[in-house]
């Protein structure tokens, strides 16, 4: 193959935290349940299909080659200076004017632009499901940067894909790329717990995947029939149950706030006696956003859904963290989240729950500022840095470079934080 014959790999927009840097390949497109209430990134009109074997390895091969001119150009891992800069932009103009236009395979079940609301736009600007050759090259780069030893392979739940799929996908990739060492896929509990036996599972471990990540979200099944999860606590239980069984790493995210302030009790128990009977080796917490154009945001507006404020959440991930009664990490490695809680349990109890009652024992206006603060580095931190939107939202109480929140009204505070929270990746 050529560059000449080359189009630009498919490449995952939706990946877990821990997978940001990790190189990626799409073995199918979007989510076939799609019906969860909380979740925007499907709904506007995406389509579930699995992708042929002969597209992927193009797209495996595509990507080896724009990798290998990387190399020829003499761009290493370790960062890279102006030069480097220039020579793979110098790569990229000479490749994107030789390729032909996409085949209708490539253009097939893209998300629809004028479907989803203007406040979702900054949003969906970060997911692609057509990229262009700069984004491979830039995608390459991070993960060339950043360690250039994991692989994630997607889309929503690849445990609907048989596990000699999933290793003849493996083998080709570690062909290609010789220094990944881990694979992982998101799957979903209910085809772990119902589609999936054990020598199967045992079977995609033999073939060479480490993780399954899974969308736990919560263990209370009046919270999973109000999100229409499509998946009992029981189902979750047995899922993650098999999965550790089998030898696959467990890695399962949850949702504080996910039960609104009605359910929030009940959330937090029964996610965390799910936790505790399934041991998975990894707890990551991802506190809900309620995203415009959703299923639950129209929840939201029509009375049904109250979302919870900062201090109900905080006290539902403390309940969490005293009733899990089992050895795991729990991580809080998403954006979207308020406090940095992290560690093991049991061992780190005593110190996350310390944490999150330092901040309930602030005075309302401390929790306030601490908020708008803190999403204003969650924001920077992600980005590098803030948009003109944002800082003009805060200007008028900047000064000598730093921001003095002493002046701001609590309603200002409280729309600021909104605003800056809605453009966080979660």
């Amino acid at each position: 193959m050529t560059t000449i014959s080359m189009r630009p790999a498919e490449i995952c927009s939706i990946r877990p935290p821990t997978e940001n840097f990790s190189l990626t390949f799409r073995l199918t497109r979007n989510c076939y349940w799609n019906k969860c209430k909380f979740c925007p990134v499907y709904k506007f009109g995406s389509k579930f299909s699995k992708r042929p074997m002969q597209s992927v390895r193009r797209d495996i091969q595509n990507l080896k080659i724009l990798n290998d001119l990387l190399d020829g150009a003499g761009i290493r891992a370790g960062g890279l200076d102006e030069h480097g800069y220039h020579k793979i932009k110098s790569l990229i103009e000479e490749i994107e004017d030789s390729f032909p236009d996409r085949d209708s395979e490539d253009r097939h079940h893209t998300t629809d632009r004028e479907a989803f609301p203007e406040e979702l736009s900054w949003f969906f600007q970060w997911f692609k499901e057509t990229p262009t050759i700069e984004d491979n090259m830039n995608h390459l780069i991070q993960w060339r940067l950043n360690s250039a030893f994991t692989c994630f392979l997607g889309d929503a739940d690849n445990l609907v894909l048989k596990p000699d799929f999933i290793g003849e996908v493996i083998e080709a990739v570690r062909e290609a790329f010789p220094t990944i060492q881990r694979f992982t896929i998101y799957g979903r509990t209910r085809t772990a717990a119902e589609i999936r036996t054990l020598p199967e599972l045992s079977e995609y471990r033999r073939v060479g995947l480490d993780r399954v990540h899974f969308g736990v979200e919560s263990g209370s099944d009046t919270v999973l029939k109000f999100i229409q999860k499509g998946v009992s606590k029981q189902q979750q239980i047995d899922g993650l149950i098999k999965t550790r069984e089998s030898g696959l790493s467990c890695s399962v995210y949850v949702m504080p706030g996910l039960g609104g302030t009605d359910w929030s009790q009940e959330h937090a128990r029964e996610t965390a006696d799910v936790i505790s009977q399934a041991s998975p080796d990894y707890v990551r917490l991802r506190t809900l956003c309620v995203f415009p154009g959703t299923p639950l945001w129209n929840a939201q507006k029509n009375g049904d859904f109250t979302e919870s404020d900062d201090t109900t959440t905080v006290r539902e991930i403390r309940d969490m963290i005293e009733q899990i009664d089992t050895e795991t990490e729990l991580l809080s490695d998403s954006a979207s989240n308020l406090l940095p809680i992290n560690g093991v349990l049991p061992r780190d109890r005593d110190a996350m729950i310390l944490i999150a009652d330092q901040y309930l024992d602030l005075p309302e206006r401390e929790k306030r500022v601490f908020a708008l603060e803190s999403r204003i580095n969650a924001f920077m931190g992600q980005y590098g840095g803030l948009t003109q939107d944002i800082y003009r939202s805060i200007a008028p109480y900047v000064k000598d470079g730093t921001v003095d929140f002493t002046d701001m009204p609590d309603n200002e505070i409280e729309k600021s934080t909104v605003f800056v929270r809605s453009k966080l990746m979660p």
